[in-house]
C-alpha cells in the first residue's frame, strides 16, 4: 500500500464515503415509501459502485461486507423481498460498517482486524431467508440502534472539499495579480523609488482583498452536509423511543462556513435527540389527542439579516412549563423572587441554564442534566444565539441565529493595561466617550455599581482591565482622564465596557487558542495584528455571564433617578410598569403578581358576558383592567371590543386562596427596582394605594386586592373571587 497514489486513495475514500451516506439516506426514506423501486435501485447502485471500486486496492474486508449488502438490496431490486424493519436495520449497520472501514483506510491505510463476519452472515440469512409478507415499516427498537455520529469513519469526507471550476480560475488569476503586486513592491523598494509606492499599496490592497473573498468562498458550503445524516439519527433515536418521526428539511442549499458547519454538529444533534424524548408524544399518546401517530420535526434555514438563521419545529406537546418552575425552584436556579415574575416565554428559555433538568431517570438519550446549557454556550461561542418558543400542546420552536463565517471578522482593537484586544463588531452597539466635565452627570454610582447614563436609563459598566486583573484606575477615579466606553450586544444582554482606548476597526483572521485558554470565558480566540503582535479576541456573551449580568439587568432601561437619588432607609420594591387605557402607565406590586403571561385572543372564550380562557388545567377569568378603572366607558366588559386589535393579549395574572383573575392591561412596559417612598394623593381614584417616583416620573400604585374588592366589574367575578375585600 506504501506505492499507492495518494490522489488516487483520496479520491476513492471521499468517493466511496459520499456513496455510504447516500445509501444511508436513501433507506430512511424508503422505509416511509417501501414499494419505491426507483430509490431501490439506487442504494443498489451505490453499494455496487463501492464493491467494484475497492477490488482495484484490494480492499478484501470492505469488498465482502459491500457484495453481501448488494446481493440483499438485488433481491429488494427484483421484488423477491420487501423492505421490514429487520432488513433496514441490516443494511443500516451495513453503513455503519462501511463507514468504520473507510475510516480506517483513512487513518492507517489498512482495512484493520475488526471481524464482520457477523454482519455478513446477518445479511447472508436475510437473502436467502423465504420472502416475507410485507411488515409494517415503523423501525421497532434494536439492541445496535445507532444513537450517535461519533467516530473516525468522517474523516475522508472532512479532508476535502469540492470547488467550482469556476472559482478555481478566479482564483488563479488573483494569484497572478498578488504576484504582479509583490513584484513591483520589491523593485520600487530596492530601488529607493517611493514616488509609486502609494499606487502600488493601493493595487496590493485590493488583490488582496478580492483573493480573500475568493477563498471565503471556497469555504462555504450548503448546510446540506451537515444534515444528511440527521434523517439516520431520527430514525434511530426514535426506535430508541419507541416513537415514529420523521425528519422534514428546507433550506438544506442555505450556504455557510464549513468551520461554522462543524461547530453546529453537536449542538443541532443534541437539540433533534431532545426533541424526540422529551417533545414528542408516544403514538399512542398522539393517536389520544387526535394527532398522527407519526411525530413531525422540521429542520429549516434561511439567510435573513447578514446571518444564518436554523429553526427545529416539533409538533408535540410542547414544554412542561409547570415542571420546569418546579424544577428550577427545587435545584434553586432561579430565586423564588424572580420566579414569580418570569413569563411563560422566560420560563421556556430557563432549559439553556446549567444543570437543569426535568428527567426523572437517566436514559441512553438524555435526562443528565447536561446538555441544553452546552448547546447554548457552542452557539454563543461562534457568535451566534438562541431562543425556544413553546406552543401548549402544538410543539416547541427553538430559533438559532448565527454568522456566515468565523475565518475572518470585523473588529474594534482596543486597549486595556497595556495590551490590545479585539471585539466583533457583531456584538459592538456603539462607541461612548465621557469628558471629564461629563463624568459626574453620566457615570454615576447604583448601589456601589459603576452605570453609564445611556438613552433614557442606566447600563451597567465592565472595567476590562479590572476583569483582567491589570493594574488600573477603577471608575470614578480617572480624574481628567476621558473615559472611553464600548456599549456591547449579545443576545438580550447589554453592557458597557470601559477600556483604555480605542485604536482602530480592522479585519482580523480568528486563530483558535491553545487548550489552556479555552477554559477561559472572556476569550473567544486569538489573531495576529498587523505589527506582528498577537491580540485576544473577547467573547461578549462570557464577559456579561462572567460579570454575573443577566438579561434583565442588562437591557437600557434600568430605573434612574429614583435608584440614585433615593435615601437607602426607603424600602426597595420590585414593581411592574404597564401601560392602561390611554398610555396611562401605572405600577403595580411584584407581590401581587402571580404570573406575567401572553394570551393569543384565538384562546379567548365566551361565557355569557365574561371573557374566559383555558388556563393551567382550569378557567381564568379575564378582565380589562381598563374596565375596572372605568376609562372612557370600558366598563361594558361584555363587548369583546375591550381586546382591541392586540395579539397576544398582556396579561397580569393575580392570584388569592388558589383562585385567579387575569387582567388584560395595554402593554406591559417593563419590571423596575424603587426604593422611592410611597405618597398619599388627594382624590387618588379607588385600588390606589398612592403614588411614588418611578425613573423620575409620578406614578400612581395600584393595590390589586383593593382594586378587585371595590370595583363593580371585580365584584361581578364573585363567586369565584369572593373574599376579595376593599
Amino acid at each position: 500500500m506504501e506505492s499507492m497514489d495518494e490522489g488516487i486513495l483520496r479520491e476513492f475514500l471521499s468517493e466511496s464515503l459520499e456513496n455510504a451516506e447516500q445509501v444511508e439516506r436513501e433507506l430512511v426514506a424508503l422505509e416511509r415509501e417501501p414499494g419505491d423501486l426507483k430509490r431501490i435501485a439506487t442504494l443498489f447502485r451505490a453499494v455496487h459502485s463501492i464493491k467494484g471500486t475497492c477490488g482495484f486496492f484490494g480492499f478484501t474486508k470492505l469488498a465482502a461486507v459491500a457484495h453481501a449488502g448488494e446481493n440483499l438490496l438485488g433481491r429488494l431490486r427484483s421484488g423477491e423481498r420487501t423492505l421490514t424493519p429487520e432488513i433496514a436495520n441490516a443494511l443500516l449497520a451495513l453503513v455503519d460498517a462501511l463507514r468504520a472501514i473507510l475510516g480506517r483506510i483513512e487513518a492507517t491505510k489498512e482495512e484493520g482486524d475488526e471481524a464482520f463476519e457477523p454482519l455478513i452472515d446477518r445479511l447472508n440469512q436475510l437473502d436467502t431467508a423465504a420472502a416475507a409478507p410485507a411488515q409494517a415499516t415503523v423501525p421497532a427498537p434494536a439492541n445496535d440502534v445507532r444513537l450517535d455520529t461519533e467516530g473516525g469513519a468522517t474523516a475522508p469526507a472532512e479532508s476535502s472539499v469540492r470547488v467550482d471550476v469556476h472559482l478555481l480560475d478566479r482564483l488563479m488569476n488573483l494569484v497572478g495579480e498578488l504576484v504582479l503586486a509583490r513584484n513591483q513592491l520589491l523593485l520600487e523598494v530596492a530601488s529607493s523609488n517611493f514616488v509609486d509606492l502609494p499606487a502600488t499599496a493601493q493595487r496590493l490592497n485590493y488583490v488582496t482583498t478580492e483573493l480573500q473573498e475568493q477563498v471565503m468562498k471556497t469555504r462555504m458550503q450548503p448546510i446540506g452536509a451537515l444534515w444528511n445524516k440527521l434523517p439516520r439519527l431520527t430514525r434511530d433515536v426514535a426506535a430508541a423511543c419507541g416513537k415514529s418521526v420523521r425528519l422534514d428539511l428546507e433550506g438544506t442549499e442555505t450556504e455557510l462556513d464549513r468551520s461554522i458547519i462543524e461547530a453546529m454538529r453537536d449542538p443541532i444533534t443534541h437539540l433533534i435527540r431532545n426533541a424526540i424524548d422529551h417533545g414528542i408524544e408516544t403514538r399512542a399518546e398522539r393517536a389520544a389527542h387526535g394527532k398522527p401517530e407519526e411525530g413531525r420535526l422540521l429542520l429549516r434555514a434561511f439567510h435573513e439579516g447578514g446571518k444564518v438563521h436554523v429553526e427545529l419545529t416539533d409538533d408535540g406537546a410542547g414544554l412542561p412549563i409547570e415542571r420546569i418552575r418546579e424544577s428550577a425552584l427545587r435545584q434553586n436556579l432561579i430565586s423564588t423572587a424572580r420566579a414569580a415574575l418570569l413569563t411563560d416565554r422566560e420560563w421556556a428559555n430557563v432549559i439553556f441554564l446549567p444543570g437543569f433538568s426535568t428527567a426523572e431517570q437517566v436514559t441512553n438519550v438524555s435526562g443528565r442534566g447536561v446538555g441544553m446549557d452546552v448547546v447554548k454556550n457552542n452557539v454563543e461561542r461562534i457568535g451566534g444565539a438562541i431562543d425556544v418558543e413553546s406552543r401548549p400542546g402544538q410543539g416547541v420552536t427553538v430559533r438559532i441565529r448565527i454568522p456566515l463565517t468565523l475565518a475572518i471578522v470585523p473588529a474594534l482593537i482596543v486597549t486595556a493595561g497595556g495590551e490590545r484586544y479585539a471585539i466583533p463588531q457583531a456584538n459592538l452597539t456603539e462607541l461612548i466617550r465621557v469628558e471629564p466635565s461629563e463624568a459626574a452627570d453620566r457615570l454615576p454610582l447604583a448601589f456601589d455599581a459603576p452605570v453609564l447614563r445611556y438613552r433614557d436609563g442606566l447600563l451597567p459598566l465592565l472595567d476590562l482591565r479590572d476583569i483582567l486583573h491589570t493594574p488600573s484606575a477603577r471608575h470614578g477615579e480617572h480624574g481628567d482622564e476621558a473615559v472611553s466606553i464600548a456599549v456591547l450586544h449579545a443576545d438580550d444582554v447589554t453592557v458597557g465596557l470601559v477600556v483604555d482606548a480605542i485604536v482602530a476597526s480592522q479585519e482580523i483572521v480568528v486563530k483558535p487558542l491553545i487548550e489552556q485558554l479555552r477554559q477561559i470565558a472572556i476569550f473567544a480566540g486569538a489573531t495576529i495584528l498587523g505589527d506582528g503582535a498577537v491580540a485576544l479576541i473577547l467573547d461578549v456573551p462570557g464577559l456579561a455571564r462572567h460579570a454575573g449580568i443577566s438579561v434583565r439587568s442588562g437591557v437600557p432601561g434600568v430605573p434612574v433617578e429614583a435608584i440614585l437619588s433615593e435615601a437607602p432607609s426607603a424600602p426597595l420594591r420590585t414593581l411592574v410598569l404597564c401601560h392602561a387605557g390611554e398610555r396611562w402607565t401605572i405600577a403595580i406590586p411584584q407581590e401581587q403578581i402571580a404570573r406575567l403571561e401572553e394570551i393569543p385572543r384565538r384562546s379567548v372564550e365566551r361565557i355569557g358576558e365574561r371573557a374566559m380562557v383555558q388556563y393551567r388545567g382550569g378557567i381564568l377569568p379575564l378582565v380589562s383592567l381598563g374596565a375596572i378603572l372605568d376609562l372612557k366607558g370600558a366598563r361594558e366588559a361584555a363587548d369583546a371590543e375591550w381586546l382591541g386589535e392586540r395579539d397576544p393579549l398582556p396579561v397580569v395574572v393575580h392570584e388569592r386562596d388558589g383562585r385567579s383573575v387575569g387582567l388584560v392591561v395595554e402593554s406591559i412596559v417593563e419590571i423596575v427596582a424603587e426604593r422611592a417612598a410611597v405618597s398619599a394623593s388627594p382624590g387618588a381614584r379607588a385600588g390606589f394605594a398612592g403614588s411614588m417616583v418611578v425613573r423620575g416620573s409620578v406614578t400612581e400604585l395600584l393595590d390589586l386586592e383593593k382594586l378587585l374588592g371595590s370595583s363593580p366589574v371585580g365584584r361581578d367575578l364573585a363567586p369565584a373571587h369572593a373574599g376579595w375585600g376593599a
